[in-house]
């Protein structure tokens, strides 16, 4: 296939899984572009993991996509503010093996699919629905982990405020080496500010010494990783 038609088949899935994206924003509340918005965020750590055209563009589409699951379930307590019963997590592990399938009618290929699959497996091995641990995930997933995370937590939801950009690095600090992988925080602190890393809470005053704050912080991401 020429590579002027492969760029068009590209567009056009992406205009596909922005438009289903659109439709997963609404169920789950969120004011602000969220599918979209990983995209972006995963394919600038993607970028600095070096990955190839392909893999960015399958991890683009994933990165869309990883909501379908929940879409398709329709669970009100998806939106509910409060903790979920032991029936309600052991319902919504589900949710990734259903966008999967939905994906796949969709259109996205094998690559995008799988990520789907596993968007919400831990580092540790503690995630679902498989159990993956380590490198046994592929980094594409490892990052839409990383970059889920950030994006929701510095977006308000119909149950919680938006968290400040310098709390959602903190819990990615704090959950890294169990939720996520230390290589890939490492990778997302160190990127260059742009539009789509930019939070949703209300602006409050800046603390007194921002630059020591952020060495600080880069210095506890560079032992975490070097640890691992």
């Amino acid at each position: 296939m020429p590579i002027d038609a492969i760029e068009s088949d590209q567009l056009t899935a992406i205009e596909v899984f922005r438009d289903l994206s659109v439709r997963a924003d609404e169920f789950e509340g969120y004011a602000n572009p969220h599918g979209s918005r990983i995209a972006v965020i995963a394919d600038q750590i993607g970028r600095s993991f070096n990955l190839g055209s392909r893999d960015r563009f399958s991890l683009r589409i994933a990165a869309m996509a990883h909501d379908l699951g929940e879409v398709v379930m329709n669970r009100d307590y998806i939106r509910r503010p409060g903790s979920l019963s032991d029936d309600e997590k052991v319902d919504l592990a589900r949710h990734p093996l259903l966008g999967e399938r939905e994906a796949a009618g969709a259109g996205a290929d094998r690559g995008a699919q799988l990520l789907v699959r596993w968007h919400h497996e831990w580092w540790n091995g503690n995630g679902y629905p498989d159990g993956l641990r380590f490198e046994q995930i592929p980094l594409g997933a490892r990052i839409l982990r990383v970059a889920d995370a950030y994006a929701s937590l510095t977006d308000a939801r119909p149950f919680r405020k938006a968290f400040t950009e310098r709390q959602a690095r903190e819990h990615l600090l704090e959950w890294t080496g169990l939720e996520f992988d230390p290589r890939v925080v490492r990778a997302l602190l160190s990127l260059e500010p742009f539009k789509e890393l930019k939070g949703y809470a209300p602006e409050v005053e800046a603390p007194p010494d921002i630059p020591a704050i952020a060495d600080e912080m880069m210095a506890r991401v560079q032992k975490l990783g070097s640890e691992f």
